[in-house]
């Protein structure tokens, strides 16, 4: 019988291993960095609000990453500022402020849904305050939200982290501050997120 199980074990992990063995430095992701990865196994996305594909991302693929992640692993999200000109920032700030005030997965989806599907053109950080205090956010809180050293602080940590992730396009996965994983050689959603779990056993 324990050899059976055995067997069995063998069988399972022997596709798994191959797998992995698949992917490939250079092909399906490249070392951004030499240094050493994140202290604990990370799951990094870099989406803007401006990109219709990293809408999709975010309604399609963000959740099944949030249901499957490795035990131990934590995801993390960064808006990047390089899409939207003069508004790509702000929208950074509006992504911060969402989090400050635990409102992100609200207000995540009523940006998103702004901008692709309501075709609502923002100018100003005050359109953006505007679509907060439609969602339910009191005015102040955002003001206060939108001037505190927390989400200046969480901007310069997005800014900082996408200029080392070296990036060409969003959305894009970036796994233990390390490893960027490519999509030029897969060939699905799924594969993007196999090769991501995969990295977070990479030191």
């Amino acid at each position: 019988m324990k050899k059976a199980l055995l067997v069995a074990l063998a069988l399972l992990v022997a596709p798994m291993a191959a797998l992995a063995a698949d992917y490939k430095e250079g092909v399906h992701y490249t070392v951004i960095n030499d240094g050493p990865a994140t202290a604990k196994p990370e799951i990094a996305e870099f989406f803007s609000f401006y990109c219709p594909h990293c809408y999709n991302f975010a309604k399609t693929q963000v959740p099944k990453i949030k249901a499957n992640l490795p035990e131990g692993v934590v995801f993390k999200q960064n808006h990047v500022e390089f899409i939207g000109r003069e508004m790509g920032p702000e929208m950074s700030r509006a992504f911060a402020v969402a989090n400050q005030l635990k409102v992100e997965d609200k207000m995540e989806h009523a940006l998103f849904a702004a901008i692709h599907d309501k075709k609502q053109r923002f100018v100003s950080r005050d359109d953006i305050r505007q679509l907060f205090i439609a969602n339910g956010v009191d005015g102040k809180d955002f003001d206060a939200a939108a001037n505190s050293f927390m989400v200046s602080a969480q901007m310069a940590q997005m800014k900082r982290a996408t200029e080392n992730a070296k990036l060409s396009g969003v959305p894009a996965l970036v796994v233990n501050g390390k490893y960027r994983v490519e999509t030029g050689a897969i060939k699905s959603y799924d594969e993007l997120l196999q090769i991501a779990y995969y990295l977070t056993s990479l030191k």
